[in-house]
């Protein structure tokens, strides 16, 4: 352990700031070259050591040794070395001579100059710390306690470390006071930021998916996997889950006996409403489970390229399958990467008939053609899915889990 004042205040700002004492030793070092070279301001080449026995800043001017002298300032000619050192000493062209300089000329102004040099080194060497412990760290799942309020973000202490949880990035949902503690996701680690480099977020899916792996064992061991995951967050969000094997129910693990699993889950998201979906490699399928919980009579592929569906309701389900300001189905399309357009079954047998009509009105004589493509229409705009898999199939009983609060 050190001895000298100096060295224990090195040792204790180190491990304060979590950064290496030879990382304060060497801000220390610079400090003393910036503000000697604004005083000599001769153009020698300056060199600062700090002596650990005596605890002082020595300071030396570097002279290279030379046979012709062409800058007095940084050379010295080997004649004159030998003259300095004798012929004994083994001095040679090219070895480089310290001449010591005194650092009590500096002043007051050179001394606030080396504190803010020291300041500003320690600080990066912080900041680089930082960053590469909490880069590895991003979609990690983080506990903190609410510090302050600064224009609506909130200023969160995570162990030794201040980070920030923008207000984009909060709930709507939730509110909190200074001093609460917040669980969060860390969102990014900035390098070059000013003040807190570590972002938080409360609104990212990767919140859901952490959560979810920390109430469901099954999750955690890869027994039952997270396929996607979207949030509108405070208000809604779905999960599609996939099981690895054929005994486990996915959808069951997650939710859980009587619904515990998920329910703590809602509980930390403050009531957001879960809908858990089996994930399936059938576009068809998986859009049916994610429009959960509205019940789908069938759905079909319109445009493979662009990918776009249309899905086929009940009347009575037409309003839960959209959901509330479009939220559902949304929801749905970002969870499933298509465009899903949903018709009721008055919908299309209205826009059968209309077709229909506009068929009659463009060709009257083939009056008796047109009564059978209308028979014909009206019974595909009853289909219980009856036609190819491919394109249309009928919604399985229990083919999700929705939880509400």
């Amino acid at each position: 352990m050190a001895t000298n004042p100096l060295m224990q205040t090195i040792e204790a700002l180190a491990k304060e700031k979590g950064i290496e004492p030879d990382v304060v030793i060497a801000a220390m070092e610079e400090a003393v070259l910036t503000a000697s070279r604004k005083y000599y301001k001769a153009g020698e080449e300056l060199k600062a050591t700090l002596n650990t026995d005596t605890g002082q800043i020595e300071l030396f001017a570097v002279r290279t040794i030379v046979d012709e002298v062409t800058n007095p300032a940084t050379e010295i000619s080997l004649a004159e070395a030998l003259e300095m050192y004798g012929a004994d000493a083994g001095v040679e062209v090219g070895y480089q001579i310290e001449f010591p300089k005194s650092t009590e000329v500096l002043g007051r102004i050179a001394a606030q100059t080396a504190k803010q040099v020291i300041f500003q080194k320690v600080r990066e060497a912080e900041r680089d710390n930082v960053f590469e412990e909490y880069n590895q760290r991003v979609g990690e799942v983080v506990t903190g306690v609410v510090k302050r309020f600064e224009q609506g973000d909130m200023i969160v202490e995570v162990g030794r470390i201040e980070t920030i949880l923008p207000r984009k990035e909060q709930s709507r949902a939730e509110s909190y006071n200074q001093g609460d503690r917040v669980r969060a996701v860390i969102r990014g680690v900035s390098k070059n930021a000013k003040g807190p480099q570590v972002v938080l977020s409360r609104t990212d899916p990767a919140l859901l998916i952490k959560l979810f792996e920390q109430e469901v064992p099954e999750i955690y061991d890869g027994t039952v996997m997270i396929r996607g995951a979207v949030r509108e967050a405070g208000d809604r969000a779905k999960v599609a889950v996939y099981s690895r094997e054929r005994d486990i129910d996915p959808v069951g693990a997650c939710v859980g006996m009587k619904g515990t699993r998920v329910q703590s889950i809602i509980r930390e998201l403050r009531g957001e409403k879960i809908d858990i979906v089996e994930w399936s490699d059938d576009p068809v399928g998986f859009v049916m489970s994610a429009l959960s919980p509205a019940k789908v009579l069938r759905v079909s592929i319109t445009d493979d390229e662009n990918r776009v569906m249309e899905v086929l309701v009940e009347d009575s389900q037409l309003s839960l399958a959209i959901g509330k300001k479009g939220q559902n189905v949304r929801l749905a399309a970002k969870l499933t990467g298509w465009k899903i357009d949903i018709k009721s079954e008055d919908e299309m047998r209205r826009e059968v008939e209309a077709e229909l009509g506009a068929l009659e009105s463009g060709a009257p004589e083939g009056a008796a053609a047109v009564e059978g493509a209308a028979a014909g229409g009206d019974e595909a705009a009853h289909s219980s899915g009856e036609t190819a898999q491919a394109e249309a199939v009928t919604a399985p009983d229990g083919a999700a889990g929705t939880q509400e609060q």
